[in-house]
């Protein structure tokens, strides 16, 4: 069995120094896009109870409708990164987080709070806000609106 695999991986050396290039830059575009990211979430982005639809804010729905689809393109791809950062180098579960805030689908908001409710995720997006200066999320704890620190 270890022999098989001393033979896979040298048989496959470029894919593996490719996959780790890619993880690489994954992570650098991910250390850069990350603070902007979390520091222009509004404070109580995990604690209110309704959001309402932004497309309502729109004058002009073509150009909404690009925007959008621009948008839900860029979420799925940073969701599939941020799994792939589940065993690559990188913030994987934070990236996964801001990749389900960009995207729109049904029951979004449930699966945003749960995530960012976990306390390795919100210590770790607070303290993303408070080297960029801006005041600590509120998350969602039982039922009541408190700041995870």
């Amino acid at each position: 069995m270890l022999a098989e695999m001393t033979d896979w991986l040298s048989q496959n050396e470029a894919l593996i120094q490719q996959i780790g290039n890619y993880s690489l830059v994954i992570l650098a575009i991910t250390v850069v896009a990350l603070p902007v990211v979390v520091k222009k979430l509004p404070e109580d982005y995990f604690v209110t109870d309704k959001r309402e639809p932004a497309r309502q804010n729109r004058k002009n729905p073509v150009l909404w409708a690009l925007v959008s689809l621009f948008k839900n393109l860029v979420g799925i791809l940073l969701i599939l990164v941020g799994i792939a950062m589940l065993v690559l180098p990188g913030q994987g579960t934070v990236t996964i987080l801001i990749g389900l805030a960009i995207t729109n689908f049904p029951g979004k908001f449930k699966l945003e709070r749960k995530i960012a409710s976990q306390p390795a995720v919100g210590k770790t997006l607070n303290k993303i806000r408070e080297l960029t200066g801006v005041p600590p999320l509120r998350m969602p704890l039982d039922s009541s609106d408190t700041a995870v620190t």
